[in-house]
């Protein structure tokens, strides 16, 4: 069977996101007897898979490896066989893009959050401050995943001040260079009709922390109430988490959803190149730095200290990217003797360097 007629077999996926190269990569499974289906749910060692005849239940002990990075995940498109019971997912299909944070374990792992994302819709609050640095970390790791994030602040009818919501927009716009900043109130619709034209027809994945007004926004794009939903706090705006799994959602309007539970901690996993494109400015400068190490510290020739003199560059941000990149550089470091000896080595030259200028300064003195 062709690629172009596995499409047509199974075109009741198209609204799931199933297109001809989906079909592509599914052809070798065929004369295996093994249908497409994309996972709209996992728990406890299996899933629900949307295939064309409709929503299975299926185990994954066949695909679930030692490697927690290659686990069956929401979004994924696998092979699954066509009766049994139990029935199996046999594989998955290479994913396009995967949305990957680090876990909280020891080891360092990685934990998949979602696969074959288009967009990562990023929530934020406007009923609590904003957190520029947390919006910054959350941006690292979309950019780094290959989907487009998109920034939407929730609760804007909160802010009923035009200039002052303007305002908002513009602190974000300023952190997250090259995405999209839209204003939503999910209660009153103002701004989903912007929203739905930004991600629609594609998959999207919906992050944030608890009480970002996750679940009260994927109702309103769902055009029901689907998903669970609770009151913030009044004290400081946090919520329980209502959404306890990765739910993926076909959109009305097209396209579909994946709902995550509110993430407390958004740990970097191996995101050098998505934090490059969150602090894009900063990169471009130090690109013009008159040493291609520079620290951007007390060096001479840097255009990053001199950006932050002249007020084109906000010392937050300078001090948000060292930040995000230390700690990517800790977590692969975990995993990469080459890189850690890099640094153990960086480490003991600025050492060095310290310690014959305190000399040099000491012999000035005398």
């Amino acid at each position: 069977m062709s690629s172009t007629s596995d499409f047509s077999a199974f075109s009741a996926l198209a609204p799931y996101g199933w297109d001809e190269a989906w079909a592509d990569a599914f052809a070798p499974h065929v004369p295996e007897g093994l249908l497409p289906g994309r996972v709209v749910r996992v728990d406890r060692g299996q899933c629900d898979v949307i295939t064309a005849d409709g929503i299975v239940r299926a185990d994954t002990a066949f695909v679930t490896p030692h490697d927690p990075m290659r686990v069956v995940c929401t979004g994924d498109w696998v092979a699954v066989e066509p009766g049994g019971n139990p029935r199996y997912v046999r594989t998955c299909l290479p994913r396009r893009t995967a949305f990957v944070r680090s876990t909280s374990s020891k080891r360092s792992e990685g934990q998949i959050l979602a696969a074959n994302v288009d967009h990562a819709i990023v929530a934020v609050s406007l009923a609590v401050e904003l957190d520029l640095g947390r919006i910054e970390r959350f941006l690292a790791l979309a950019w780094e995943s290959g989907a487009q994030p998109v920034v939407v602040l929730t609760k804007a009818d909160l802010v009923p001040d035009a200039a002052t919501l303007a305002h908002l927009v513009q602190d974000v716009e300023t952190t997250a260079p090259g995405v999209p900043v839209l204003p939503v109130s999910a209660m009153g619709g103002d701004g989903l009709d912007v929203l739905l034209a930004v991600v629609g027809g594609n998959t999207s994945v919906l992050l944030g922390q608890s009480g970002a007004g996750k679940s009260t926004l994927a109702n309103a794009l769902l055009g029901e109430e689907v998903m669970d939903v609770r009151a913030t706090r009044d004290a400081d705006g946090k919520g329980r988490h209502t959404t306890t799994t990765r739910n993926l959602l076909a959109l009305p309007s097209g396209g579909v959803l994946i709902d995550t539970p509110g993430l407390r901690g958004v740990g970097l996993w191996d995101a050098e190149s998505g934090v490059g494109q969150v602090f894009a400015e900063i990169e471009e400068l130090a690109r013009r730095c008159r040493f291609h190490d520079c620290a951007h510290e007390s060096e001479p020739g840097c255009a990053v200290r001199d950006a932050i003199d002249s007020g084109e560059l906000p010392v937050r941000r300078l001090e948000s990217y060292r930040k995000l990149i230390r700690e990517n550089q800790r977590i692969v470091a975990k995993t990469d003797a080459r890189l850690r000896a890099e640094i153990r080595r960086d480490w003991k030259r600025k050492g060095a360097e310290g310690k014959a200028a305190m000399e040099a300064k000491r012999g000035r003195r005398m």
